[in-house]
């Protein structure tokens, strides 16, 4: 017997009492939340240190496991903001998550943040080099500094090095 995939995510209101939950995807794709937002990061740390935010949950820890989102058609009526690592992967993530739900927006993966953290900076391992066609002009701009090396070779801003208040400044702004 197959396990059916499961996704952790937290909700800012309670569901029958809980806020951290792990559940199956069929479960996760039948919720009726009242939700205006939700927030997909890249990796479970920032899920789990994610701040409260009125009427949204934050989804995390799923990678390019992303397509397990994919068929849940509620997911296609909230507004999406989706935070990865700044680098190729991240990217790429970011474009896969678009092709699902072309209503997502990214956060904290712009020029300004990668430079205000420079001292955070680490080596990706190996890039993703294709065509990202669903980036935007300003993340696209950034994809291929990346893949030139503009600021560095194989330059790569874990997220969970961004500085919580610019994390906490960037969710007011959603």
């Amino acid at each position: 017997m197959n396990p059916q995939p499961t996704l952790e995510f937290a909700a800012s209101d309670e569901i029958a009492g809980l806020t951290d939950l792990q559940v199956r995807i069929d479960e996760f794709a039948r919720l009726q939340l009242p939700l205006k937002t939700v927030f997909v990061t890249e990796n479970e740390i920032n899920g789990l240190v994610f701040p409260e935010v009125a009427g949204a949950m934050v989804i995390f820890g799923l990678g390019y496991g992303l397509d397990r989102l994919s068929g849940i058609d509620w997911l296609k009526q909230v507004d999406i903001v989706y935070w990865g690592d700044i680098d190729t992967h991240g990217f790429a993530m970011l474009d896969q998550m678009r092709s699902y739900f072309p209503q997502t927006k990214s956060m904290l993966m712009d020029h300004e943040t990668l430079l205000a953290h420079r001292e955070f900076w680490g080596n990706e391992p190996k890039q993703v080099k294709r065509e990202l066609p669903r980036l935007d002009a300003v993340e696209s701009a950034l994809y291929q500094a990346l893949l030139t090396g503009t600021y560095a070779p194989s330059l790569r801003l874990e997220q969970e090095r961004i500085s919580y208040s610019l994390v906490l400044n960037s969710i007011r702004q959603s």
